[in-house]
């Protein structure tokens, strides 16, 4: 079952990444760990409803909210923008690391947009990171994040000028 894990998050094609955590899940349906695995290999093969059940399971079995982010993209995914701000709302923010906390704000971000709600997805995702000089591993899709919001918000200038953060 390990191997069948370790596989599934080393695999370059997600459809073989997909294979392999279903491997796993015949050996050990059972563990938060594996059901993890399936639910982001469910989620970068687009199986989204998939994906969403999967991590639930997860986060039963676990208790851990770090699947939180991923669960309302997929409700976004399945066209359920009304039922994802109540999952990002369920989330903890002090069980979550710092960048699971941000990959919270850029998801609810997207969703503010679906909503025909830009400014609000600009706000969502004004954190101290945006000003700060120090990089962080996340920071990239943050300032990536923020430009798409300030574009769809009709702020070009402010736009451009996070989009070259994303890129430095």
């Amino acid at each position: 079952m390990a191997r069948y894990l370790v596989a599934a998050g080393l695999a370059d094609d997600p459809e073989r990444g997909y294979g392999y955590a279903q491997a796993a899940k015949r050996l050990a349906a059972r563990v938060g760990v594996v059901r993890e695995a399936c639910g982001i290999a469910a989620y970068r093969t687009a199986r989204w409803a998939e994906a969403l059940s999967e991590l639930r399971a997860a986060r039963r079995m676990t208790g851990r909210d770090d699947y939180v982010p991923m669960m309302a993209d997929c409700e976004r995914a399945l066209g359920r923008v009304d039922r994802a701000p109540a999952l990002v709302r369920e989330a903890n923010p002090a069980d979550l690391s710092r960048a699971m906390q941000v990959e919270l704000r850029i998801v609810e971000s997207g969703i503010r947009r679906d909503q025909g709600l830009p400014e609000a997805a600009v706000l969502v995702l004004q954190v101290p990171e945006l000003t700060s000089s120090r990089i962080r591993p996340w920071s990239a899709r943050l300032f990536y994040a923020y430009g798409d919001a300030l574009l769809a918000a009709d702020r070009p200038a402010e736009a451009r000028d996070a989009f070259i953060r994303a890129v430095e």
